[in-house]
Order: structure tokens, then sequence, then C-alpha cells
């Protein structure tokens, strides 16, 4: 394949699924993982290269994140946020709490008294639901990113994706009808995937600030929720 076509294939895939990791583009383009390597550093401003994934460049801002500076913003309207989510939560059900600092209170509002089987992968969520007698907890392991309290491996995303999830509580760093539902960090994108592609319903959870904002990478774009949850309530949308 020349260099030209192999920019064009690897643009149109980053299209349909907006992260690459290196080792996959070298498969679907058929070289080297060198040669995937070499392409992108010639093309800086088209293609951008992140701790063993590709991106779109126009995907990834300059500012950083980490749960420790963004945990006490908007503190109130994250709870509020989360206690309408924690209206939909039913007895017995199967759920997975995406990491981030919003859903750390959905964990904390889970009654007592309920039933639930939840899925997570940050260290924040686990600690709060290690409390809660009738919680049984699924964290998925790997490597611990400090940044988010979060752990990342292949076989994660492996397990989820064998997974039945009633309902998927999502975060997000942005939120913006054009370019999607986006977060920070690049381990996140396969993991939050592969449980909206297993769960029966997906809710994305966020306060207001998020809306109107891109963050380093989407995982998703806005039809593929059941709803968005804010603090002004539950809108739910027909998704796509």
């Amino acid at each position: 394949m020349a260099k030209n076509d192999r920019m064009r294939a690897l643009s149109s895939a980053l299209e349909k699924q907006n992260v690459m990791r290196l080792r996959d583009a070298a498969a679907l383009l058929g070289v080297s993982e060198m040669t995937v390597r070499r392409d992108i550093a010639a093309h800086p401003g088209q293609f951008t290269y992140l701790g063993g994934y590709i991106v779109s460049a126009a995907d990834v801002p300059n500012a950083g994140y980490t749960i420790e500076e963004e945990k006490d913003h908007f503190a109130q309207a994250k709870a509020v946020a989360s206690s309408h989510a924690a209206r939909l939560l039913v007895d017995n059900d199967t759920i997975f709490i995406d990491c981030g600092t919003t859903l750390t209170t959905l964990a904390r509002q889970i009654p007592v008294e309920m039933h639930l089987t939840v899925v997570c992968y940050s260290l924040n969520v686990a600690e709060i639901l290690r409390r809660k007698p009738n919680v049984r907890m699924i964290l998925l392991g790997g490597v611990y990113v400090p940044s988010s309290e979060s752990f990342a491996s292949d076989e994660s995303v492996e397990t989820l994706r064998r997974m039945g999830i009633n309902k998927a509580f999502m975060s997000a760093g942005g939120v913006d009808e054009a370019r999607g539902v986006t977060c920070w960090n690049f381990h996140e994108v396969a993991i939050k995937q592969a449980a909206m592609a297993s769960a029966v319903e997906r809710h994305l959870v966020v306060d207001a600030s998020k809306f109107g904002k891109v963050k380093a990478v989407r995982f998703s774009q806005l039809s593929e929720f059941d709803s968005v949850i804010t603090e002004d309530g539950q809108k739910p949308r027909k998704r796509s």
C-alpha cells in the first residue's frame, strides 16, 4: 500500500473509531509499527501518536487533567446529576460505573439495601463500593493510571465484551453536538466503548459545564445515548 493510500485508510479508520492502537493500525495497513510511526511523524497536522494510541491531531487540545484538580469543580452540580441518575437503579441490576469525579457521587448514592452487581475500573469508585454490603463489585484491573485513579488493560475490554450490562453510566470531559462526547485519557476509550456496546441502556451523566467543551479524544456521539443526565434532570434521547 502506497503512503498516501495508508494515510487515507488510517484517516478513514479514525473517523469510525476515534482512537486506534499502533499495532492495530500496522495490521490494518499491512506494514510494520515503525512504518506507521514514521508516517504519523511526517503528518503532525493530521495525526498524533500518544502512549501507544493514534488519534486525529484535531482532537487533541493542549491542556491536561488530573482527578485531584477536577474533584472540587462544580461538586454540587455533579452530586445533583448523580442523584437523578440514582433513580434509574433497580434491584438486581448489573450496572457499569465509569471513572471520573462525577460518578463517585453516584456510587455513594446506591441505597444500602439495594442488591446490585457493579462493574468499575477506578479506584475511587471501588473504594466506595466495597463498603456497600449488598453490592457485588467487579473491579477491572490492569495498569494503574494515577491521573484518573483508574486501570487499563486489554483483558478488561475483553471482560466487558462478554458481559451483559443493564445500564452503563458514563462520564465525560466534554459534550458537543458536532464533535461528540470526549474525555481526557486515551486509555479510557476502549473501556468506555466496550461498556456501552454491552449495555442495554446507556446514560451520560455530566454537569452542565461540560457542554460546548471538547477534550482530548472522542469516544462516542451524543446519538449513542438513551439519555443525558445533568443537574437539571434526565433528558431522554432517541438512540441511533
